[in-house]
């Protein structure tokens, strides 16, 4: 069984060597649960894994299906379903699949980013905002939520006459980042669909929002799931600012390393012993969003910046990642024309070399039984 996702730092600090890049991407790779499957269930990879990001409705199934043995998606399905789990905005701003528990306890850390997601957007900005009295905009919108959730629409058409002189759309997103909102079922069902329909936390799992959270705790939880890593990497992957005087404060129990390609320090549990520079590291497909790619500011332990400057926002965004040896090598997406067709289209962002290639369709086919068992399904590599 993996170890603890709530680790307990030692008292002693150790300072140690200089980690090249391979080094770096073998340590988190592990720790990621990418070289080998684990045998957890899919709470407890979501609690290791400090949520996953989740825009993609049914991105955590891919992940998930990435790093566990024998994974079912009627298992995660069951979670949201049975309240054990939710989705909702959290780090970044964005939509994160968690573990009730961790959402109850870490969306509040998080709100400084979503103020200013309500306050710096171009589209629902301050210029639309100002003025509001905005803590009457949040008592209505809880309000509207307490009486029954709401898709966006909803919600919009039950704040206009309210508030007759404010764009109802600006009104809705305020609520949306300013309440522990999230994503209720059949949303993010694996089979099932819908449209975004919106309850806040709290009501939702009848338990309240942590009034006493510890961005501490969710630092430690980070390295363990990402490290070794540096204070702007984990600003990067929780949306915070000004994080270094919390480090600081855990530094006696964490060991320092030093990123040997930036010259940056890096931080790590101090319980954690590092895996082998030249670790042999297995082919993973990874869904949209997998925040393996999004959680540090130096994404070059995946992608080298050369290739990733090559690619549009929009390939990123619209389809998931390969990782071969270590490093992101293609794009992947499965297109399902029909219930019984399905094609898993593969596009290399780097030339691939004949080992790569056979290993990439080897996992494809493993992909196509989990994803598309019940179609006719082939695999296209683009040249």
């Amino acid at each position: 069984m993996p170890k603890s996702s709530r680790p307990a730092p030692s008292r002693t600090t150790v300072r140690s060597r200089a980690l090249s890049r391979r080094a770096l991407s073998r340590a988190t790779l592990v720790r990621q649960w990418l070289v080998e499957r684990q045998d957890a269930t899919a709470l407890e990879a979501i609690e290791h894994l400090v949520g996953m990001q989740a825009q993609a409705p049914l991105a955590p199934y891919v992940g998930l299906w990435s790093r566990l043995r024998d994974f079912d998606p009627t298992e995660l399905a069951t979670l949201l379903e049975n309240r054990e789990a939710v989705r909702g905005s959290a780090m970044r701003a964005t939509i994160h699949l968690m573990s009730s528990r961790d959402f109850l306890a870490i969306r509040p850390l998080i709100q400084p980013r979503l103020d200013r997601e309500i306050y710096q957007n171009q589209t629902y900005g301050r210029h639309r905002l100002e003025g509001l009295d905005m803590d009457a905009v949040l008592a209505a919108g809880l309000e509207e939520l307490t009486a029954g959730p709401k898709t966006a629409t909803q919600l919009r058409e039950a704040l206009a006459p309210r508030f007759p002189d404010r764009e109802p759309a600006a009104l809705a997103h305020a609520v949306r980042c300013l309440l522990p909102t999230i994503q209720i079922p059949p949303r993010g069902i694996w089979g099932k669909g819908g449209n975004p329909t919106l309850s806040t936390a709290d009501l939702w799992l009848g338990r309240p929002i942590d009034p006493n959270p510890s961005v501490d705790q969710v630092i430690l939880r980070y390295l363990a799931a990402f490290g070794p890593a540096s204070v702007q990497d984990i600003q990067t992957w929780s949306g915070l600012t000004r994080l270094t005087e919390v480090v600081d404060r855990l530094t006696p129990d964490l060991q320092i390393y030093t990123d040997a390609e930036s010259g940056r320090t890096l931080y790590d549990l101090a319980t954690i012993t590092l895996p082998e520079e030249d670790l042999e590291v297995p082919t993973r497909f990874l869904p949209e969003y997998d925040n393996l790619l999004l959680s540090h500011a130096d994404r070059t332990r995946w992608i080298e910046t050369e290739t990733r400057a090559r690619l549009t926002l929009q390939e990123v965004l619209t389809r998931g990642s390969i990782l071969h040896e270590g490093t992101a090598v293609a794009l992947w997406r499965l297109d399902r024309k029909t219930k019984k067709t399905a094609v898993l289209e593969i596009e290399p962002i780097v030339k691939l070399t004949k080992k790569a290639h056979q290993e990439i369709e080897a996992e494809a086919g493993e992909l196509l039984t989990f994803a598309a068992s019940n179609a006719q399904a082939e695999i296209r590599i683009t040249n």
